[in-house]
Protein backbone atom coordinates (compact mmCIF):
# COMPACT_ATOMS: atom_id res chain seq x y z
CA UNK A 1 0.00 0.00 0.00
CA UNK A 2 1.69 3.26 -1.13
CA UNK A 3 2.48 5.85 1.53
CA UNK A 4 3.47 9.48 1.24
CA UNK A 5 6.48 10.33 3.43
CA UNK A 6 7.30 13.81 4.67
CA UNK A 7 9.94 14.72 7.25
CA UNK A 8 9.99 17.69 9.60
CA UNK A 9 12.59 18.72 12.14
CA UNK A 10 11.78 19.60 15.76
CA UNK A 11 14.14 20.97 18.39
CA UNK A 12 12.36 19.99 21.63
CA UNK A 13 11.55 16.32 21.13
CA UNK A 14 10.43 15.74 24.73
CA UNK A 15 7.69 18.39 24.46
CA UNK A 16 6.75 17.22 20.96
CA UNK A 17 6.23 13.66 22.20
CA UNK A 18 3.83 14.91 24.88
CA UNK A 19 1.95 17.00 22.32
CA UNK A 20 1.79 13.99 19.98
CA UNK A 21 0.34 11.70 22.65
CA UNK A 22 -2.16 14.36 23.65
CA UNK A 23 -3.21 14.97 20.02
CA UNK A 24 -3.59 11.21 19.40
CA UNK A 25 -6.38 10.85 21.98
CA UNK A 26 -8.99 12.09 19.50
CA UNK A 27 -8.64 8.85 17.47
CA UNK A 28 -10.51 5.62 18.21
CA UNK A 29 -7.43 3.50 17.52
CA UNK A 30 -3.90 4.51 18.54
CA UNK A 31 -0.71 2.61 19.30
CA UNK A 32 2.33 4.49 20.60
CA UNK A 33 5.73 2.79 20.95
CA UNK A 34 8.57 4.57 22.76
CA UNK A 35 12.17 3.51 23.40
CA UNK A 36 12.65 6.46 25.78
CA UNK A 37 16.00 7.11 24.07
CA UNK A 38 17.25 3.88 25.64
CA UNK A 39 19.70 3.26 22.82
CA UNK A 40 20.43 -0.35 23.33
CA UNK A 41 21.52 -2.47 20.39
CA UNK A 42 18.90 -3.23 17.71
CA UNK A 43 16.82 -0.04 18.04
CA UNK A 44 14.99 0.87 14.80
CA UNK A 45 13.48 4.22 15.84
CA UNK A 46 13.06 6.38 18.94
CA UNK A 47 9.24 6.39 18.87
CA UNK A 48 6.32 5.50 16.60
CA UNK A 49 2.64 6.40 16.56
CA UNK A 50 0.13 4.39 14.51
CA UNK A 51 -3.38 5.84 14.12
CA UNK A 52 -6.77 4.95 12.64
CA UNK A 53 -7.58 1.57 11.12
CA UNK A 54 -7.58 1.30 7.34
CA UNK A 55 -7.85 -2.48 7.68
CA UNK A 56 -7.73 -4.66 10.80
CA UNK A 57 -7.89 -8.20 12.16
CA UNK A 58 -9.47 -8.99 15.51
CA UNK A 59 -9.89 -12.63 16.51
CA UNK A 60 -9.87 -15.21 19.28
CA UNK A 61 -7.04 -17.73 19.59
CA UNK A 62 -8.53 -20.29 17.20
CA UNK A 63 -6.22 -20.46 14.15
CA UNK A 64 -4.95 -17.04 15.21
CA UNK A 65 -1.47 -17.38 13.72
CA UNK A 66 -2.83 -18.62 10.38
CA UNK A 67 -5.25 -15.68 10.27
CA UNK A 68 -2.42 -13.28 11.12
CA UNK A 69 -0.23 -14.89 8.47
CA UNK A 70 -2.90 -14.34 5.81
CA UNK A 71 -3.56 -10.76 6.96
CA UNK A 72 0.11 -9.79 7.09
CA UNK A 73 0.84 -11.44 3.72
CA UNK A 74 -2.04 -9.73 1.89
CA UNK A 75 -1.60 -6.30 3.52
CA UNK A 76 2.11 -5.92 2.61
CA UNK A 77 2.28 -2.78 4.73
CA UNK A 78 3.00 -1.67 8.28
CA UNK A 79 0.67 -3.36 10.73
CA UNK A 80 0.62 -2.69 14.49
CA UNK A 81 -1.05 -4.63 17.28
CA UNK A 82 -0.69 -7.40 19.81
CA UNK A 83 -0.72 -11.14 20.45
CA UNK A 84 -2.23 -12.03 23.82
CA UNK A 85 -0.81 -14.78 26.03
CA UNK A 86 -3.87 -16.95 25.37
CA UNK A 87 -2.88 -17.44 21.72
CA UNK A 88 -0.82 -20.24 23.34
CA UNK A 89 -4.03 -22.25 22.87
CA UNK A 90 -3.52 -22.01 19.10
CA UNK A 91 0.06 -23.31 19.37
CA UNK A 92 -0.54 -26.13 21.89
CA UNK A 93 -3.51 -28.19 23.11
CA UNK A 94 -4.20 -25.83 26.00
CA UNK A 95 -7.11 -23.78 27.33
CA UNK A 96 -7.77 -20.59 29.32
CA UNK A 97 -10.69 -20.85 31.70
CA UNK A 98 -9.70 -18.46 34.50
CA UNK A 99 -11.53 -15.24 35.33
CA UNK A 100 -11.21 -12.39 32.81
CA UNK A 101 -12.34 -8.91 33.84
CA UNK A 102 -10.96 -7.16 30.75
CA UNK A 103 -12.39 -8.95 27.67
CA UNK A 104 -9.60 -8.01 25.26
CA UNK A 105 -9.62 -9.88 21.92
CA UNK A 106 -6.92 -12.58 21.83
CA UNK A 107 -5.21 -11.07 18.79
CA UNK A 108 -5.52 -7.65 17.18
CA UNK A 109 -3.60 -5.88 14.40
CA UNK A 110 -4.41 -2.89 12.24
CA UNK A 111 -3.00 -1.16 9.20
CA UNK A 112 -2.73 2.51 10.20
CA UNK A 113 -3.91 5.27 7.92
CA UNK A 114 -1.50 7.62 9.70
CA UNK A 115 1.95 6.59 10.90
CA UNK A 116 4.53 8.86 12.52
CA UNK A 117 8.12 7.93 13.39
CA UNK A 118 10.54 9.91 15.54
CA UNK A 119 14.23 9.42 14.78
CA UNK A 120 16.50 11.87 16.58
CA UNK A 121 15.03 15.32 15.88
CA UNK A 122 13.30 14.18 12.70
CA UNK A 123 9.55 13.60 12.62
CA UNK A 124 8.60 11.31 9.71
CA UNK A 125 4.98 11.21 8.55
CA UNK A 126 4.18 8.01 6.63
CA UNK A 127 0.54 8.50 5.58
CA UNK A 128 -1.51 6.37 3.23
CA UNK A 129 -1.95 8.35 0.00
CA UNK A 130 -5.68 8.74 0.68
CA UNK A 131 -4.92 10.96 3.73
CA UNK A 132 -1.56 12.39 2.59
CA UNK A 133 -3.05 15.86 2.14
CA UNK A 134 -3.59 16.00 5.93
CA UNK A 135 0.13 15.77 6.82
CA UNK A 136 0.85 19.51 6.97
CA UNK A 137 -2.34 20.30 8.89
CA UNK A 138 -1.69 17.45 11.35
CA UNK A 139 1.88 18.63 11.98
CA UNK A 140 0.57 22.14 12.64
CA UNK A 141 -2.22 20.82 14.89
CA UNK A 142 0.20 18.67 16.91
CA UNK A 143 2.45 21.65 17.59
CA UNK A 144 -0.58 23.71 18.59
CA UNK A 145 -2.14 20.97 20.75
CA UNK A 146 -2.85 21.83 24.34
CA UNK A 147 -1.04 19.39 26.60
CA UNK A 148 -4.13 18.24 28.47
CA UNK A 149 -2.43 15.17 29.89
CA UNK A 150 -2.51 16.29 33.52
CA UNK A 151 -0.62 13.72 35.58
CA UNK A 152 -1.93 15.23 38.81
CA UNK A 153 -5.51 14.43 37.70
CA UNK A 154 -4.79 11.01 36.19
CA UNK A 155 -7.01 9.00 38.53
CA UNK A 156 -9.95 9.27 40.88
CA UNK A 157 -9.16 9.62 44.57
CA UNK A 158 -10.82 6.37 45.60
CA UNK A 159 -9.18 3.61 43.56
CA UNK A 160 -9.02 0.56 45.80
CA UNK A 161 -6.56 -2.09 44.65
CA UNK A 162 -7.58 -5.67 45.45
CA UNK A 163 -5.59 -8.92 45.28
CA UNK A 164 -6.88 -11.86 43.25
CA UNK A 165 -4.58 -14.18 45.28
CA UNK A 166 -3.97 -13.25 48.92
CA UNK A 167 -0.61 -13.69 50.62
CA UNK A 168 -1.29 -16.97 52.46
CA UNK A 169 -2.81 -18.49 49.33
CA UNK A 170 0.19 -17.30 47.30
CA UNK A 171 2.57 -19.04 49.72
CA UNK A 172 0.54 -22.27 49.47
CA UNK A 173 0.57 -22.15 45.66
CA UNK A 174 4.36 -21.65 45.62
CA UNK A 175 4.66 -24.77 47.80
CA UNK A 176 2.54 -26.67 45.25
CA UNK A 177 4.86 -25.50 42.46
CA UNK A 178 7.90 -26.65 44.48
CA UNK A 179 6.28 -30.11 44.76
CA UNK A 180 5.93 -30.16 40.95
CA UNK A 181 9.62 -29.26 40.63
CA UNK A 182 10.66 -31.99 43.09
CA UNK A 183 8.61 -34.52 41.10
CA UNK A 184 10.39 -33.48 37.92
CA UNK A 185 7.30 -32.04 36.18
CA UNK A 186 9.08 -28.71 35.61
CA UNK A 187 12.37 -26.94 36.37
CA UNK A 188 10.95 -23.45 36.59
CA UNK A 189 7.59 -21.71 36.26
CA UNK A 190 6.75 -18.02 36.01
CA UNK A 191 3.89 -17.70 38.50
CA UNK A 192 1.81 -14.52 38.27
CA UNK A 193 -0.85 -12.79 40.31
CA UNK A 194 -3.36 -10.08 39.45
CA UNK A 195 -4.05 -6.82 41.27
CA UNK A 196 -7.28 -5.14 40.19
CA UNK A 197 -9.79 -2.36 40.83
CA UNK A 198 -13.51 -2.43 40.06
CA UNK A 199 -15.85 0.47 39.31
CA UNK A 200 -12.79 2.68 38.77
CA UNK A 201 -12.17 5.46 36.27
CA UNK A 202 -8.82 6.81 35.09
CA UNK A 203 -7.44 9.10 32.40
CA UNK A 204 -5.47 6.44 30.49
CA UNK A 205 -3.08 8.82 28.68
CA UNK A 206 -2.22 10.62 31.94
CA UNK A 207 -1.66 7.36 33.84
CA UNK A 208 0.55 6.09 31.00
CA UNK A 209 2.52 9.36 30.95
CA UNK A 210 3.11 9.13 34.71
CA UNK A 211 4.08 5.45 34.55
CA UNK A 212 6.46 6.12 31.68
CA UNK A 213 8.03 9.16 33.39
CA UNK A 214 8.93 7.19 36.52
CA UNK A 215 10.12 4.10 34.60
CA UNK A 216 11.48 5.25 31.19
CA UNK A 217 11.75 1.68 29.83
CA UNK A 218 12.98 0.82 26.31
CA UNK A 219 9.77 -0.95 25.21
CA UNK A 220 7.03 1.37 26.44
CA UNK A 221 3.69 1.37 24.64
CA UNK A 222 0.28 2.99 24.87
CA UNK A 223 -2.60 1.19 23.14
CA UNK A 224 -6.05 2.68 22.70
CA UNK A 225 -8.55 0.35 21.09
CA UNK A 226 -11.88 2.16 21.42
CA UNK A 227 -12.62 1.64 25.15
CA UNK A 228 -9.80 -0.77 25.93
CA UNK A 229 -6.33 0.41 26.87
CA UNK A 230 -2.87 -1.00 27.58
CA UNK A 231 -0.45 1.29 29.45
CA UNK A 232 2.84 -0.53 29.18
CA UNK A 233 6.22 0.26 30.76
CA UNK A 234 8.01 -2.88 29.60
CA UNK A 235 11.79 -3.27 29.86
CA UNK A 236 11.77 -6.52 27.85
CA UNK A 237 11.97 -7.39 24.17
CA UNK A 238 10.30 -10.63 23.14
CA UNK A 239 11.43 -11.01 19.54
CA UNK A 240 12.78 -8.86 16.72
CA UNK A 241 13.43 -9.74 13.09
CA UNK A 242 15.99 -7.80 11.03
CA UNK A 243 16.27 -9.41 7.61
CA UNK A 244 17.36 -12.99 8.29
CA UNK A 245 18.46 -12.24 11.88
CA UNK A 246 16.20 -13.01 14.87
CA UNK A 247 16.88 -11.40 18.27
CA UNK A 248 15.38 -12.43 21.63
CA UNK A 249 16.27 -10.68 24.92
CA UNK A 250 14.73 -12.52 27.89
CA UNK A 251 14.78 -11.02 31.38
CA UNK A 252 15.18 -13.10 34.51
CA UNK A 253 16.62 -11.55 37.67
CA UNK A 254 15.45 -8.39 39.43
CA UNK A 255 16.86 -6.12 42.16
CA UNK A 256 15.55 -2.80 43.46
CA UNK A 257 17.31 0.53 42.88
CA UNK A 258 18.79 2.20 45.95
CA UNK A 259 19.23 5.93 46.64
CA UNK A 260 22.92 5.71 47.62
CA UNK A 261 25.12 5.41 44.51
CA UNK A 262 27.52 3.09 46.31
CA UNK A 263 24.73 0.84 47.66
CA UNK A 264 23.00 0.85 44.27
CA UNK A 265 26.19 -0.24 42.50
CA UNK A 266 26.67 -2.95 45.12
CA UNK A 267 23.15 -4.39 44.74
CA UNK A 268 23.63 -4.47 40.94
CA UNK A 269 26.95 -6.30 41.39
CA UNK A 270 25.28 -8.71 43.83
CA UNK A 271 22.55 -9.42 41.26
CA UNK A 272 25.18 -10.17 38.60
CA UNK A 273 26.75 -12.80 40.90
CA UNK A 274 23.54 -14.21 42.41
CA UNK A 275 23.55 -17.96 41.72
CA UNK A 276 19.76 -18.38 41.91
CA UNK A 277 19.07 -15.44 39.58
CA UNK A 278 21.73 -16.58 37.10
CA UNK A 279 20.34 -20.12 37.17
CA UNK A 280 16.83 -18.77 36.38
CA UNK A 281 18.20 -16.72 33.50
CA UNK A 282 20.29 -19.56 32.05
CA UNK A 283 17.29 -21.95 32.15
CA UNK A 284 15.26 -19.50 30.07
CA UNK A 285 18.20 -18.85 27.72
CA UNK A 286 18.31 -22.60 27.07
CA UNK A 287 14.57 -22.61 26.39
CA UNK A 288 14.90 -19.62 24.00
CA UNK A 289 17.81 -21.31 22.19
CA UNK A 290 15.65 -24.39 21.74
CA UNK A 291 12.69 -22.32 20.48
CA UNK A 292 14.85 -20.37 18.02
CA UNK A 293 16.50 -23.56 16.74
CA UNK A 294 13.12 -24.69 15.33
CA UNK A 295 13.37 -22.09 12.55
CA UNK A 296 17.11 -21.32 12.51
CA UNK A 297 19.68 -22.44 9.97
CA UNK A 298 21.78 -25.28 11.35
CA UNK A 299 24.26 -24.07 13.99
CA UNK A 300 23.00 -20.48 13.69
CA UNK A 301 21.73 -19.95 17.26
CA UNK A 302 24.13 -17.95 19.42
CA UNK A 303 24.11 -16.30 22.85
CA UNK A 304 25.44 -12.79 22.25
CA UNK A 305 25.17 -11.70 25.87
CA UNK A 306 24.59 -13.84 28.97
CA UNK A 307 23.22 -12.54 32.28
CA UNK A 308 24.20 -8.89 31.83
CA UNK A 309 22.74 -6.48 34.41
CA UNK A 310 21.01 -3.38 33.00
CA UNK A 311 19.74 -0.56 35.21
CA UNK A 312 16.36 1.12 34.81
CA UNK A 313 14.73 3.83 36.91
CA UNK A 314 12.81 1.40 39.15
CA UNK A 315 14.90 -1.79 39.09
CA UNK A 316 18.08 -3.53 37.95
CA UNK A 317 17.39 -6.41 35.53
CA UNK A 318 19.45 -9.35 34.34
CA UNK A 319 19.10 -9.65 30.55
CA UNK A 320 20.49 -12.10 28.01
CA UNK A 321 20.55 -11.73 24.23
CA UNK A 322 20.03 -14.80 22.03
CA UNK A 323 20.18 -14.53 18.22
CA UNK A 324 19.63 -16.82 15.27
CA UNK A 325 19.68 -16.73 11.49
CA UNK A 326 16.71 -17.95 9.47
CA UNK A 327 16.13 -18.77 5.83
CA UNK A 328 15.03 -15.49 4.17
CA UNK A 329 12.19 -17.42 2.47
CA UNK A 330 10.66 -18.45 5.84
CA UNK A 331 7.44 -16.58 6.59
CA UNK A 332 7.95 -14.20 9.54
CA UNK A 333 4.89 -15.56 11.35
CA UNK A 334 6.53 -18.99 11.65
CA UNK A 335 9.29 -17.67 13.95
CA UNK A 336 6.66 -16.08 16.18
CA UNK A 337 4.51 -19.21 16.16
CA UNK A 338 7.43 -21.47 17.11
CA UNK A 339 8.57 -19.29 20.04
CA UNK A 340 5.24 -18.10 21.48
CA UNK A 341 4.59 -17.48 24.30
CA UNK A 342 8.01 -16.21 25.38
CA UNK A 343 9.91 -18.51 27.73
CA UNK A 344 10.59 -15.79 30.29
CA UNK A 345 6.84 -15.68 31.06
CA UNK A 346 6.19 -19.44 31.09
CA UNK A 347 9.04 -21.56 32.43
CA UNK A 348 10.57 -24.86 31.42
CA UNK A 349 9.58 -27.24 30.00
CA UNK A 350 7.21 -24.77 28.42
CA UNK A 351 4.02 -26.82 27.93
CA UNK A 352 4.16 -28.37 31.41
CA UNK A 353 4.77 -24.93 32.90
CA UNK A 354 1.77 -23.45 31.04
CA UNK A 355 -0.51 -26.22 32.32
CA UNK A 356 0.58 -25.52 35.91
CA UNK A 357 0.13 -21.76 35.33
CA UNK A 358 -3.45 -22.31 34.15
CA UNK A 359 -4.22 -24.54 37.14
CA UNK A 360 -2.73 -22.32 39.88
CA UNK A 361 -3.22 -18.75 38.66
CA UNK A 362 -6.59 -17.15 39.43
CA UNK A 363 -6.91 -14.86 36.39
CA UNK A 364 -6.76 -15.24 32.65
CA UNK A 365 -3.56 -13.47 31.59
CA UNK A 366 -4.95 -12.05 28.35
CA UNK A 367 -2.74 -9.27 27.03
CA UNK A 368 -0.50 -9.47 30.11
CA UNK A 369 2.60 -11.52 29.18
CA UNK A 370 1.58 -11.32 25.56
CA UNK A 371 3.38 -9.06 23.07
CA UNK A 372 2.78 -5.61 21.53
CA UNK A 373 4.61 -4.62 18.36
CA UNK A 374 4.56 -4.22 14.60
CA UNK A 375 5.48 -5.64 11.19
CA UNK A 376 7.15 -3.62 8.44
CA UNK A 377 6.39 -3.89 4.70
CA UNK A 378 9.76 -5.70 4.39
CA UNK A 379 8.51 -8.56 6.66
CA UNK A 380 10.57 -7.46 9.66
CA UNK A 381 8.99 -7.17 13.11
CA UNK A 382 9.65 -6.18 16.70
CA UNK A 383 7.62 -7.14 19.80
CA UNK A 384 7.91 -6.39 23.49
CA UNK A 385 6.78 -8.50 26.45
CA UNK A 386 3.70 -7.02 28.08
CA UNK A 387 4.89 -6.68 31.69
CA UNK A 388 4.89 -3.71 34.13
CA UNK A 389 1.61 -2.76 32.50
CA UNK A 390 -1.83 -1.47 33.47
CA UNK A 391 -4.76 -2.83 31.44
CA UNK A 392 -8.05 -0.92 31.48
CA UNK A 393 -11.55 -1.56 30.19
CA UNK A 394 -13.21 1.87 30.29
CA UNK A 395 -16.70 0.52 29.66
CA UNK A 396 -16.49 -2.04 32.47
CA UNK A 397 -14.51 0.37 34.70
CA UNK A 398 -12.07 -2.48 35.38
CA UNK A 399 -8.36 -1.89 35.98
CA UNK A 400 -5.83 -4.72 36.13
CA UNK A 401 -2.10 -5.15 36.54
CA UNK A 402 -0.30 -8.44 37.05
CA UNK A 403 3.18 -9.34 38.21
CA UNK A 404 5.08 -12.59 38.52
CA UNK A 405 8.37 -14.20 39.40
CA UNK A 406 10.24 -17.34 38.45
CA UNK A 407 9.81 -20.20 40.90
CA UNK A 408 12.73 -22.66 40.96
CA UNK A 409 13.86 -25.32 43.42
CA UNK A 410 15.79 -22.60 45.33
CA UNK A 411 12.78 -20.30 45.66
CA UNK A 412 11.55 -18.97 48.99
CA UNK A 413 7.86 -18.00 48.92
CA UNK A 414 8.36 -14.87 51.04
CA UNK A 415 11.17 -13.57 48.81
CA UNK A 416 9.16 -14.31 45.65
CA UNK A 417 6.22 -12.40 47.12
CA UNK A 418 8.50 -9.44 47.86
CA UNK A 419 9.79 -9.52 44.27
CA UNK A 420 6.20 -9.34 43.01
CA UNK A 421 5.50 -6.31 45.22
CA UNK A 422 8.68 -4.64 43.94
CA UNK A 423 7.57 -5.14 40.33
CA UNK A 424 4.06 -3.87 41.18
CA UNK A 425 5.32 -0.74 42.92
CA UNK A 426 5.26 1.64 39.94
CA UNK A 427 1.77 0.58 38.79
CA UNK A 428 0.36 0.89 42.30
CA UNK A 429 1.96 4.30 42.74
CA UNK A 430 0.53 5.85 39.56
CA UNK A 431 -2.94 4.51 40.36
CA UNK A 432 -3.10 5.37 44.06
CA UNK A 433 -0.13 7.67 44.78
CA UNK A 434 0.80 5.15 47.48
CA UNK A 435 4.26 3.59 47.43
Amino acid sequence: MPRTVRTFSVENIKDFKQLLLSWSQQFETALWLDSNKYQQHYTSFDSALALEEFTAIKTDYSNAFDKLKEYQSTTKDYIFGYISYDVKNDVEQLSSKNYDGLDFPDLYFFQPQKLIFIRGKNIEFHYLNMVADEIQNDFTDIQAAAIHIDIARATEENIKIKLRIHKAEYYAKVETILEHIKRGDIYEVNFCQEFYAENATINPAAVYQHLNDISEPPFASFLKMEQQYALCASPERYLKKEGSKIISQPIKGTAKRLISTIDDAQIAADLARDEKERAENVMIVDLVRNDLSKTAKKGAVQVEELCKVYSFKQVHQMISTVVSEIDPQLHPIETLRSTFPMGSMTGAPKVSAMKIIEHLEASKRGLYSGAIGYFTPENDFDFNVVIRSILYNEEKKYISYSVGSAITIKSDAAKEYEECLLKAKAMKYVLTNAK
